[in-house]
């Protein structure tokens, strides 16, 4: 006699199944073409930057300052620049 079949086995099947006849059918991207492919633009989609985003650059820190900032973890680089605008509000002219 057959094993039953667990339902979440069944799904998965039937899912599996609709999505093998979707792409058959051409259904299952929204690129299909080179030419659509080499149209599509690379990184964020326009209208999408901030005001007053942050630049990117590249900067030499000492073993020891970047020790202590990545010791707290993800965001290190934020902290950085907080500790650089501090050190810029305390020593600007205004």
């Amino acid at each position: 006699m057959p094993k039953a079949k667990d339902p979440e086995v069944a799904q998965f099947e039937r899912d599996l199944l609709h999505s093998i006849e979707e792409m058959k059918r051409g259904e299952s991207a929204a690129i299909h073409t080179p030419a659509q492919i080499a149209a599509r633009k690379r990184g964020r989609p326009a209208g999408s930057v901030k005001p007053n985003a942050k630049v990117s650059t590249t900067i030499r820190l000492s073993p020891e300052v970047l020790a202590f900032f990545r010791a707290a973890g993800d965001g290190w680089q934020s902290r950085v620049d907080g500790a650089l605008k501090e050190y810029v509000a305390q020593h600007s002219r205004k």
